[in-house]
């Protein structure tokens, strides 16, 4: 068994928020994950000083912390949480209606009763915020400012402070003064941020790197035909002029300012979204770049496949995923290494479902198995890589138990040494290298997410043209630096990954329009710099797509013979889902064996199938329990015990008491099925009903279907279909 080194890369991303022109940022995100996570993550690295580990700034994140700290930076979100609930006009009260529930309702609403009170009352997702406005009083609007705020302090630094535990306590009737009192802590945890982040890099515990400046995707600036690379059929853009200069300045600046900040310049760098091409090592090894990373897909497509997963997700040829390469264009030379995909997603979304303590053994135990498939005379590198802020929200309490476990057992386990990245390359230089690195990024190892649909080439067209505007224009005419400087930012900014993350028919989250506007706006204001109107086309929306609802309603009563058995006919006229419909801030990479869902009733029955990546009679008997967990009615489920045995032990429970499961009923062969009574659910006609599908083994959840949500629908009346018929 070889030894293992486990390279954790924590990726720490937020675009560019501010607008400068204008003098505002609309959005919060640094300050809510600066709060939660940025904070958090190295508090956590504190106790457990034997960890090591790697984290990745991207400096635009880091500048605006800085705003924050350095220049008392607000933003919308902010200055409606400082105006007193007693004065707040009608259109405050709508924006905190509507804003004030971005957070992940089981594990940060839910927990406290008066913040899911409001939830409730609030109706998310059923009515409008114009609909409920009476319902709120002052008081419920200053809990409101108070609960969202609060909500987003890491359980870490709550734990240490007794002013918020007593907030926490407290629950209601906040004052104005509970509510300065939160965000005088936003901004004294803000101002810990980087500098805990430097001393951990100087004391030789963390490695600290970084990513072009606003996060560009560098292959894409520097030749769009790159694309067709891995994605031979995709329309380009209209105009595939190249931005070399541009790139070059994205790696310089954040070169220099990463020097700046933390004291001294990165050795390593997470290219943007993991992108990666051959003619882009030059201009990292330029300034003074040694090692990048990027994913096993793009391994796999480099070396032809010799490295890739077999049906069950087993690594083909162990021994040439885990460990380091160099890549070589011209003089330059880089080392390389590549992500598991398959560990990485299950941090990212999977163990935030399961036993924190659980969960940790569970992935020490398969750096052993990688060790014990590793047949070579020095230790097994495992990179694995992740954003460092999505999804801990996603964890009951922040995932604080699963990480405080995870540190501890990689610190204190024979065999598995934890890593940063430069010191591992400095103890073991790559011994091969790669012929040639396929341009792709970490997403099936292509740019499909940011390049080929309508809407993101179109995004590219308008860059393009504001672009060669600016050029143009800045050449003809004499204009003070300052002026140049910032209509250069402004299409530096326009060039960041994450306006194009979100067009096409990929990803949506409800904040689509302010994405959208902040991107036009950013080439809007190189033109208002210049004093020459903007073009109208960049007034128009360029995301066209409504948000799309993650599964279809029934349509019409079913009645299915429950024997699971695969018969289409019999599901005509019910609802469903799709793992592909489900797309949202970070990408899984590794599937579950979930694939499908479809949903139907008659006015006393609900029917249930769940289709599989293969036959369920060779699924199901790899797991313990098929388990549907209802959100509505609160407090039931419905647990399947040994589902692909022969005798499949069905249990219902209330409140985890067990209740008779009579009448429910339960089959799989080529998919699962059951049936389940409305009555034994408690739901009276037109009651909500929502649930969500998983499968465990041991206690250890290993997928679920819908992701992140619920299938949501109503007990129909005996009138459903006429209904349905007359609208």
């Amino acid at each position: 068994m070889a030894d293992v080194a486990v390279a954790f890369v924590w990726h720490m991303h937020q675009p560019w928020y501010p607008d400068d022109v204008a003098g505002e940022t609309l959005l919060p995100w640094v300050r809510l994950h600066g709060v939660k996570s940025y904070y958090g993550m190295a508090l956590h690295l504190q106790e457990v000083p034997e960890m090591r580990c790697t984290v990745n700034f991207v400096p635009c994140l880091v500048e605006q912390l800085r705003l924050y700290v350095e220049h008392n930076q607000t933003d919308r979100f902010l200055e409606i949480t400082q105006v007193p609930a007693a004065d707040l006009s009608e259109e405050q009260a709508l924006f905190l209606l509507n804003n004030f529930f971005h957070a992940n309702p089981q594990q940060m609403i839910f927990p406290y009763p008066r913040y899911r009170e409001l939830y409730t009352r609030r109706a998310w997702g059923k009515l409008s915020a114009e609909q409920v406005l009476r319902r709120f009083q002052e008081t419920d609007f200053r809990d409101l400012q108070v609960w969202f705020n609060l909500t987003w302090i890491h359980p870490l630094v709550i734990e240490q402070d007794p002013d918020l535990k007593e907030l926490i306590r407290k629950g209601r009737f906040f004052s104005e003064s509970d509510k300065l009192l939160v965000l005088s802590r936003h901004r004294d945890i803000l101002s810990r941020i980087l500098p805990l982040y430097r001393r951990l890099a100087e004391s030789g515990q963390i490695e600290l790197t970084t990513t072009p400046y606003y996060h560009p995707i560098l292959p894409l600036l520097l030749d769009k035909r790159l694309a067709r690379e891995t994605m031979p059929d995709v329309r380009l853009p209209r105009f595939l002029t190249p931005y070399p200069e541009d790139a070059h300045w994205h790696v310089r600046a954040a070169v220099q300012y990463h020097h700046s900040v933390f004291g001294r310049a990165p050795s390593g760098m997470w290219p943007a979204e993991g992108s990666v091409c051959q003619n882009m090592l030059p201009i990292l090894a330029e300034h003074g770049i040694q090692w990048i990373a990027t994913d096993e897909r793009v391994l796999s497509v480099s070396t032809h496949g010799l490295v890739g997963r077999d049906s069950r997700g087993f690594v083909r040829n162990p021994e040439q995923l885990y460990q380091p390469y160099w890549v070589q264009e011209g003089q330059a030379r880089l080392a390389i290494l590549f992500r598991d995909h398959a560990l990485s997603d299950l941090i990212g979304f999977h163990y935030q479902r399961s036993d924190g303590q659980e969960a940790a053994q569970d992935f020490l135990d398969k750096l052993r198995g990688i060790g014990r498939a590793v047949s070579d005379s020095r230790s097994a590198l495992v990179p694995v890589i992740l954003d460092g802020e999505n999804c801990w929200e996603h964890y009951p309490g922040g995932g604080v138990t699963f990480l405080r476990a995870l540190y501890r057992l990689c610190a204190t386990t024979p065999g598995i040494e934890p890593v940063s990245v430069t010191d591992y390359l400095q103890r073991h230089p790559p011994r091969n290298t790669l012929p040639h690195l396929v341009a792709g990024s970490w997403i099936n190892a292509n740019f499909d997410i940011w390049i080929g649909h309508d809407e993101d080439n179109l995004a590219w067209d308008l860059l393009h043209q504001t672009r060669e505007f600016a050029r143009r224009h800045l050449e003809q005419n004499n204009f003070p630096d300052e002026t140049v400087r910032r209509v250069w930012r402004e299409i530096y900014i326009a060039e960041g990954s994450d306006w194009f993350w979100w067009y096409g028919p990929h990803h949506s989250t409800p904040q689509d329009v302010v994405f959208d506007y902040l991107f036009r706006k950013h080439l809007q204001n190189v033109y208002m710099l210049l004093g020459v109107p903007p073009p109208p086309q960049l007034a128009q929306r360029i995301r066209r797509r409504a948000v799309r609802p993650i599964h279809t309603q029934p349509t019409s009563f079913i009645e299915v013979r429950v024997d699971g058995r695969r018969r289409p006919l019999e599901w005509i006229g019910a609802g469903h889902y799709s793992i592909h419909q489900e797309r949202g801030t970070m990408v899984m990479m590794t599937s579950g064996p979930i694939t499908e869902m479809y949903f139907g009733f008659t006015p006393e029955t609900l029917f249930l199938r769940i289709d599989f990546e293969a036959p369920s009679a060779q699924v199901l008997p790899a797991y313990d329990r098929l388990r549907i967990r209802f959100a509505e009615p609160e407090g039931y489920e419905i647990e399947v015990w040994q589902p692909g045995s022969s005798q499949p032990r069905v249990r219902l429970l209330r409140n985890n008491q067990e209740l008779p499961p009579d009448a429910i009923r339960f089959a799989q062969f080529q998919i699962a099925e059951l049936a389940i009574p409305f009555d034994l659910l408690g739901v009276a006609t037109d009651q909500p009903v929502a649930f969500y599908v998983e499968l465990m083994q041991g206690n250890q959840s290993r997928d679920r279907a819908p992701r992140d949500s619920t299938i949501q629908l109503q007990r129909p009346s005996p009138d459903f279909e006429r209904i349905n018929w007359d609208v």
